[in-house]
């Protein structure tokens, strides 16, 4: 069966200005890199343009007065009250097709959705999405409509039970506030702490309520985090409690602005922590929407993400990057023309306090999350 790689030109006209940090050339990039090793044109891979979602797609999350206010700024004009609804700030630029570009990421991740729920694909990749912190009537964080919301619930319409699992350095508050009551979605956030970063929020304690109580999982980082400790939570609490879960379907979001050159965050992660973590998202998926997320070190998105698709692909990739892809994007970040990063640990005193941080996390979550997921036996 064919993977679906969902993509637009289109994307990169969702731009929020010369200063953002989250700049569209990162998704041109990505699918030039892709394409540059290959990878779309492999006899297992299907190419989907990207085509927008509707407004009643967006209404299963988002409230109809949020979707007039960002309907309107869509002129790009400023709006009286914008400031309520998390528009007009410097996260939340007001912008021409600020609507439109919303609404393009919103049906990609959708598409992807349909053609994995269906069984025509197994597995499928919309790198423009994974805009996980909007909420129901407010943007937030540089996202203005909450696909993985969007997909989850299309999904959970349909009976599907979800597992979302969401490894950007920001914590995934708009999915888990969408579902935090709800026991037939679980969602796994691997972030760093919210003492430190944005949002602030996903804290280990942060278990869920009332029916949800317990489907709501989170793994605060400490800052300074390497790929050792990433994978040492990831193994701990992921596997475990996806197979006392057993989604019919994992959705996942893989956010880069954990590594350790990203701009906005402060974890050490590099390429050899991700690639191996996503290839037991994979292993763990019985089917896959793999979504975008983060990263604003646009050299670090187009590496990491090409190998999140060879992964998905089973494909080795040559580290060596391509002549003519650098010939086209001579980037500062490419200067070592290599895929993958050298692997990195952290040392000492500082890496003992880590661990142990990690392993009182982990603890933690083993003891009051695990017993509340109730087992579900196979299907025969």
């Amino acid at each position: 069966m064919k993977n679906a790689f969902i993509y637009s030109d289109d994307f990169e006209k969702f731009d929020y200005g010369p200063e953002h940090p989250l700049n569209p050339l990162r998704l041109k990039l990505t699918y030039e890199l892709i394409k540059a090793y290959g990878l779309l044109s492999l006899e297992d891979v299907h190419v989907v343009e990207a085509k927008p979602g509707s407004e009643d797609d967006l209404l299963l999350y988002h409230t109809r007065d949020y979707i007039d206010v960002l309907k309107a700024a869509d002129s790009g004009l400023m709006i009286p009250g914008e400031e309520r609804y998390g528009l007009g700030s410097g996260d939340n630029p007001v912008f021409k097709g600020v609507f439109e570009g919303a609404k393009l990421v919103a049906g990609a991740s959708l598409q992807a959705a349909m053609l994995v729920d269906s069984g025509e694909v197994p597995i499928a990749f919309n790198i423009a999405g994974g805009l996980h912190h909007a909420l129901a009537s407010r943007a937030s964080g540089f996202c203005y409509i909450n696909d993985p919301v969007i997909v989850i619930s299309t999904l959970l319409g349909k009976g599907r039970r979800v597992a979302y699992i969401d490894i950007d350095a920001h914590h995934g508050d708009g999915v888990q506030d969408a579902f935090y009551r709800d026991d037939r979605a679980l969602t796994i956030s691997l972030h760093e702490s919210g003492k430190y970063l944005f949002p602030g929020t996903g804290f280990e304690d942060d278990l869920g309520e009332g029916e949800g109580r317990g489907y709501s999982v989170n793994i605060p980082m400490p800052p300074d985090a390497d790929d050792e400790l990433f994978v040492y939570a990831f193994n701990e609490v992921g596997p475990p409690l996806i197979e006392r879960f057993r989604p019919d379907i994992v959705v996942g979001q893989l956010g880069v602005d954990s590594f350790r050159t990203d701009p906005l965050t402060h974890l050490n992660y590099t390429t050899n922590g991700f690639c191996e973590v996503v290839g037991k998202m994979k292993a763990l998926s019985p089917r896959w929407i793999a979504l975008g997320g983060g990263g604003y070190e646009i050299t670090n998105v187009a590496r990491a993400w090409t190998l999140a698709w060879a992964i998905m692909n089973n494909v080795s990739l040559p580290d060596e990057l391509p002549d003519t892809f650098l010939e086209q994007y001579p980037l500062d970040g490419f200067r070592s023309r290599k895929l993958r990063d050298e692997e990195y640990r952290e040392q000492g005193s500082r890496k003992k306090m880590m661990r142990d941080e990690v392993g009182r996390v982990v603890a933690r979550i083993r003891e009051k999350v695990f017993p509340l997921i109730k087992p579900q036996m196979l299907q025969t």
